[in-house]
Order: C-alpha cells, then structure tokens, then sequence
C-alpha cells in the first residue's frame, strides 16, 4: 500500500513543467521536495490533486492499487489525500469547526459524532497551542500568515489522510510555531500517514529526519 507517482509529465497553459517524475512515498515515509523557486514544486502538489489549472499530460498516479489520475479532486480527497496550499483561501461566514464537520461528511459520507469529533478537535487545538475560540472563526479571515499555517495544520490533524501533500507549511512560521509543526508531523507519520513536504530550510529538514529528498530541477527530480 502506497502512493505511486510514475513518469509523471504536467503542463500549464500547454507550457511543459514537469517532465517525468517518479517516486513511491509508503505509510509513515516523509519524502522532502526541494528546489529552487520556478522550479515546479507547487505544479507537481497541485497536479497531484487534480488542480484544473494544471493537466496530465503523461504519467500516472496510483494511491493504495485506486488509479486516481483522471479523478476530480474531492474523490482524490475521498481517497485520502491531502494538499496544504500555500496562501490558502478566506471563507467568511463559515466557523472553523463547522467546516472541519463537513468537510469530514464530505469524505467518509457520516456525519462524525459530537463526542469523539469534540475529543479530537480539543487534542488538535492543543497540539497546535490555539485558543478554543479558534473554532468559531471563519475559516481563514482576518488570520495571519501564522494563522493560516495552524489552520491548515489542524484540517490535516482532523481529517486523518492517507497521505499529505504539504506546500510550504513552514513559510512565515516563528521559531515557536515550527516546533508544532514538527509535533504535527511527526504525530501524523506515528499515525502511518505518509507525507511530500516543500521546504527551502535546511533546518527544517535536519529536524524531521525524511525518509528521502528529492531536488526538483528543469521538471525532472535530480
């Protein structure tokens, strides 16, 4: 059981990015993604999650023997995966915590339990050093960039996925907010989730002890 990416080719705009990528990340592997800016890092997470802006053009994507490359995004999340953007998007008017309720609806077609879903999502929120009234605010509005980093950090700690596709999640993180960060993660591959990480530090890198890194250079992984 795995994600299997194989010989992998994206373009954007019928521009060539990437240009044949191939790796296999198992449960509880973290697999590091580096490279210079331009270089295509984010076109390869967004492609693995069916981003309509970037398309397939070669290659394929199998997650635990169910082909996901012709599948629309939410049945790739059904599946079990993951992507943590960048910049991810506000959403006004819809409370943290009904939105994490849904959004775990949406994946495995139950409305989860108050009980176990209030048990899980306090842990989360202690983990990740965040006051409870966190819950009540609209997804993303008004947050800072550390914020918006948490936010994504407990999506992924409340939706349990197979596997996480996590761009940049250190980016405008304080020295204190790294730490939860590297608690996150490390609880998650404890938990056999496997995990494609961008990065630009080395510390960071030094820090979770990757499984492998991959450098990411003119579309191919050098």
């Amino acid at each position: 059981m795995s994600l299997i990416i194989s010989d992998l080719k994206v373009s954007r705009e019928q521009t060539p990015i990437i240009s044949g990528v191939s790796f296999t990340i198992a449960p509880g592997e973290l697999h590091i993604l580096s490279g210079v800016n331009g270089a295509g890092k984010s076109t390869l997470l967004n492609a693995l999650m069916a981003n309509p802006l970037y398309e397939v053009t070669a290659g394929s994507i199998v997650l635990d023997d169910t082909d996901l490359t012709s599948l629309p995004t939410y049945q790739r999340a059904r599946h079990g995966l993951f992507l943590s953007l960048q910049s991810p998007p506000e959403v006004p008017g819809v409370p943290m915590d009904d939105f994490l309720r849904t959004s775990i609806e949406a994946i495995t077609g139950e409305r989860p339990h108050t009980l176990p879903f209030e048990r899980d999502f306090q842990s989360a929120l202690g983990l990740l050093r965040l006051d409870p009234k966190f819950a009540k605010r609209s997804l993303n509005e008004g947050f800072s960039g550390g914020e918006k980093k948490r936010s994504e950090l407990l999506q992924l700690l409340m939706l349990k996925p197979k596997y996480a596709l996590l761009d940049e999640p250190d980016s405008g993180l304080d020295q204190g907010a790294v730490g939860y960060l590297i608690e996150v993660i490390t609880q998650l591959r404890q938990q056999g989730t496997g995990i494609l990480l961008v990065t630009h530090y080395n510390h960071i890198i030094t820090a979770l002890h990757p499984t492998i890194v991959h450098h990411l250079k003119n579309g191919l992984l050098a």
